[in-house]
């Protein structure tokens, strides 16, 4: 699968509603039918941060993504929205789901 890890900064005036900002991108991304999953936290540390945590099924999947209309126009729409360019952190991992933390196995 594709992992990809992302940070965005977004302006202090948008970042209470940046749920509700990525919305249409989010809801677009998560029913393509290789998306494994697309999943926004909020920074415990800075509130104008957020971190999306995304998986895409294979090669074709990730170029499926970059390639619809919903990544098109969240292109346009949200960068008036960010105070700086995302930081991405992008790999190819050989499984198709999260593995357990074997550490703090819970019994």
């Amino acid at each position: 699968m594709i992992f990809i890890t992302a940070k965005f900064r977004i302006k202090p005036q948008d970042a209470d509603r940046w749920p509700e900002i990525s919305r249409a991108f989010t809801e677009a991304t998560r029913a393509e039918p290789g998306c494994l999953w697309f999943d926004w936290s909020r920074s415990l540390d800075d509130t104008c941060e957020y971190v999306l945590v995304e998986a895409f099924r294979d090669d074709d999947a990730g170029a499926a993504h970059v390639q619809s209309d919903h990544f098109k126009a969240a292109q346009k729409t949200l960068p008036p929205h960010l105070a700086e360019t995302p930081r991405i952190v992008n790999f190819k991992v050989p499984q198709d789901d999260w593995s357990l933390l074997g550490e703090m196995a819970v019994e």
